[in-house]
C-alpha cells in the first residue's frame, strides 16, 4: 500500500492517514447507533430503514448547515473538541422546528493536510452531538485538499434527515393572537455572528485565558461554548402539548427569524429584560459599542430558541420545562400586526435601547 500511494503522498494527500482516522472513529460512530441503522461506517452510503409504524403520514424533514468562523476562534484556541457539537446543534435545531424527530447525520470535513488526532477530536464532538440528539451518525466525508486549504486548517458541514407524522407538522399556521411565546436559554453565541464576534475580541487585545468580565468563565470558554441541542426537551413537550410555532434563533437573530413562523395578520411583541442575558453579550455589546436592537439582528442574546403556544396551556408549558430542567421565560405575547409595522417588535425598557 506504502509504494502504491507514494505519488499521491507526495502531492499531499496521505491516504494511510484517512484509513487510520477510519479506524479510530469507528467506535463513536458505531455508538451513535441506533434501530435503523443498517450500515456500517466505510460503505459508499449510509443506509436506514424507515420505521413508520408511529406515523401515518410519515414526511422527511431535511436540513443543512455549518459553524461559520467560529472554526477560526476554535483554531486560535486550539480547541476542537466541541466543534462538532455546534455542526449538528445547528442541523438538528433546523429541522426540530417543524417537530421532526432526527434519525440521521452525516458530516463532511475538509483539510488541508489531515491530523488524525485534531481530526478524532472534530468527530468526537459530532458523535457526542448526534447522541444528544438521538441520531445516528450515519456517514461523512473527509477531504484532504492540500493547497486549497492550509495546512490543519479545516472546513465542516452537516446534513441531517429527521422523520416527522404530516399531520402533526408544526408550521405556524395556527398562531393567533393571544398566544405566548416563550424563550428558552442558550448556552452563548452558538454558531451565529462570529465574523462580528471575532473583529470585537481581536480588538480588546484578551487573550483566550483572560477571564469574561462579571462571569466565572474566559473569554475562550464564552466564545467556544456549545450551541445547546433542544431535541429532548421539545420532543417531550411535542408528546403532550399542541405547540403551534417554534423558532431557532440562528443568524439573522429575533428580527430575521421569529418572522418565519407568523401568519401574516400577526406580530411577535417581545419584551426585553424578561430573560436573563448572560454576560457574554453584555461584553460585546459594550465593546462593539452596540444598541441592543444591534445586538438582537445578530445574537440570540441569550434566548437560543423559542415556543409559541395557547395561553391556556402556557403554565403548565412552563412547568414542563423547569421539570426537564430549562431555564425559560414567557418573554411575549403575539398581537394584531399593525399596517405597516413590523412583524416582531422588541419593547425596551426607558433607557435600555
Amino acid at each position: 500500500m506504502a509504494d502504491r500511494a507514494a505519488a499521491y503522498k507526495a502531492a499531499g494527500v496521505d491516504i494511510d492517514a484517512g484509513n487510520t482516522l477510519v479506524s479510530r472513529i469507528k467506535s463513536l460512530v458505531a455508538g451513535t447507533y441506533g434501530k435503523g441503522v443498517l450500515s456500517d461506517i466505510g460503505g459508499f452510503g449510509g443506509l436506514f430503514k424507515l420505521d413508520t409504524e408511529t406515523c401515518a403520514e410519515p414526511v422527511l424533514v431535511s436540513g443543512t448547515d455549518g459553524v461559520g468562523t467560529k472554526l477560526k476562534l476554535a483554531h486560535e484556541f486550539a480547541k476542537h473538541d466541541t466543534i462538532g457539537i455546534d455542526l449538528v446543534a445547528m442541523c438538528v435545531n433546523d429541522i426540530l422546528v417543524q417537530g421532526a424527530k432526527p434519525l440521521f447525520f452525516l458530516d463532511y470535513f475538509a483539510t488541508g493536510k489531515l491530523s488524525v488526532g485534531l481530526a478524532e477530536q472534530v468527530i468526537t464532538g459530532i458523535a457526542g452531538g448526534c447522541k444528544e440528539a438521538g441520531c445516528a451518525l450515519l456517514g461523512g466525508e473527509t477531504a484532504e485538499m492540500p493547497g486549497f486549504y492550509a495546512d490543519e486548517e479545516y472546513d465542516l458541514a452537516g446534513f441531517c434527515v429527521g422523520l416527522v407524522d404530516y399531520p402533526k407538522i408544526v408550521d405556524g399556521s395556527s398562531i393567533g393572537v393571544g398566544d405566548v411565546v416563550i424563550g428558552i436559554n442558550s448556552s452563548g453565541p452558538h454558531s451565529n455572528g462570529y465574523s462580528l464576534i471575532r473583529k470585537i475580541f481581536a480588538a480588546s487585545g484578551l487573550t483566550g485565558s483572560d477571564p469574561l468580565p462579571n462571569s466565572t468563565q474566559t473569554m475562550a470558554e464564552a466564545l467556544l461554548a456549545p450551541t445547546r441541542i433542544y431535541v429532548k426537551t421539545v420532543l417531550n413537550l411535542l408528546r403532550d402539548f399542541e405547540i403551534r410555532g417554534m423558532v431557532h434563533i440562528t443568524g439573522g437573530g429575533f428580527y430575521d427569524n421569529v418572522n418565519r413562523v407568523l401568519p401574516k395578520g400577526v406580530a411577535a411583541n417581545i419584551r426585553f429584560g424578561s430573560w436573563h442575558v448572560p454576560p457574554v453579550f453584555d461584553w460585546l455589546k459594550a465593546q462593539g459599542n452596540l444598541t441592543w436592537p444591534e445586538m438582537l439582528q445578530i445574537f440570540n442574546c441569550g434566548v437560543g430558541y423559542m415556543l409559541v403556544v395557547a395561553p391556556e396551556i402556557a403554565d403548565d408549558v412552563m412547568q414542563r420545562l423547569k421539570a426537564l430542567g430549562e431555564y425559560a421565560r414567557v418573554i411575549g405575547r403575539i398581537d394584531i400586526r399593525k399596517d405597516g409595522a413590523e412583524q416582531v417588535e422588541v419593547v425596551f425598557p426607558d433607557g435600555e435601547a
